[in-house]
């Protein structure tokens, strides 16, 4: 027994003309909303409310986003305005990197002496002279 396996599920069907159930809505709430505002409002309060309802309900109807809807997009929009924006990293451990070193790869020198005057800027310096040496020998 053979079954067919339904191809182009991802396309919706033509309901009303060239036009999709979700396209006709959009198109025709926009539609609805000018037309209330044509008729309660003044006409320069309609144009300036009346352009940005028919631009959204065009957009909405008939312009993709990346191969998806543009509802998809203003939602994704509207989710990142209203979410959180503080980023904070923390870091895990304390350790720069860990490193276990053989006995013949010791250093043969001394490290040197640290004085008291300069401390901060001698541990720094041999900080960065430390891990260095530790990146150039990891290779």
């Amino acid at each position: 027994m053979r079954f067919e396996v339904p191809q182009f599920i991802e396309i919706e069907d033509k309901i009303f003309g060239p036009l999709t159930w979700r396209q006709f809505l959009y198109l025709g709430g926009g539609v609805g909303m000018g037309a209330v505002l044509f008729f309660t409002t003044p006409f320069i309060i309609f144009l300036i409310f009346g352009l940005p309802l028919a631009l959204l309900a065009g957009a909405l109807a008939f312009y993709p986003v990346n191969n998806r809807p543009f509802s998809f997009f203003l939602e994704a929009i509207i989710g990142y305005l209203k979410g959180n924006k503080l980023y904070l990293w923390k870091r895990k451990t304390q350790a720069i990197h860990k490193y276990q070193f053989t006995p013949s790869q010791i250093p043969s020198e001394p490290l040197p002496n640290i004085s008291r005057t300069n401390n901060q800027q001698n541990i720094t310096s041999l900080a960065r002279r430390l891990e260095l040496e530790a990146l150039q020998k990891k290779e």
